[in-house]
């Protein structure tokens, strides 16, 4: 089915590897397709981790996988949003692009090696098509609310929402504070947990 889990999540890993591609292969295409390739990153990866993580855990019992999952999620932001700061026509950025591309290919691999066979074995093809709407529903929220910053570290650092801090950053002071049970955790669940950790 066109709409179900595994199918939009594997057309999503398909076109970073396509911006992948195109980034490695003509330098110009560079400043375009990079902040396109981490807004996309950061918009699949917070849509997995809000709607499909906690199913995994949940439904297919591979906690572990799903909060390993989240980890190499934040790892890839990270490095995804360095790059663009970094001068795209240096040789530091090619070495940082390469990295990047290895962690984020990497997880993409165990995904579909892994994680997204384990679910789809746990649950029936009603559910995928479920998860498959939840997850486009929330990826294309974060895209539509999300600022693109040009790449090359010219421009100002991108603003973010006026709803305070993202997922990524309440995800890294949770990890810093302690709180259990992060990985399976939306926006909001984060920041009230946060909250509560920081005013112990």
């Amino acid at each position: 089915m066109a709409d179900d889990l595994i199918t939009l999540v594997t057309t999503d890993h398909r076109e970073l590897q396509r911006l992948f591609d195109m980034m490695k292969s003509d330098r110009s295409s560079r400043p375009l397709a990079l902040p396109l390739a981490v807004a996309m990153l950061e918009a699949h990866s917070e849509a997995e981790e809000d709607r499909v993580y906690p199913a995994v855990a949940r439904e297919a019992g591979e906690k572990a996988e799903a909060e390993h999952a989240a980890e190499e999620h934040h790892e890839a932001e990270s490095l995804g949003k360095h790059l663009l700061e970094m001068d795209w026509e240096s040789a530091e950025f090619d070495r940082a692009l390469e990295q990047w591309i290895g962690a984020v290919e990497h997880h993409m691999e165990e995904e579909e090696n892994d994680i997204l066979p384990s679910l789809s074995q746990a649950v029936g093809p009603e559910r995928l098509r479920e998860l498959g709407l939840e997850f486009a529903t929330r990826r294309s929220r974060k895209l539509v609310g999300m600022p693109l910053k040009a790449a090359g570290g010219t421009g100002s650092r991108s603003q973010q929402p006026a709803t305070g801090e993202t997922r990524a950053e309440l995800y890294e002071k949770a990890r810093e504070l302690g709180v259990e049970g992060r990985s399976s955790m939306n926006k909001e669940e984060l920041a009230e947990k946060v909250h509560e950790a920081e005013g112990s």
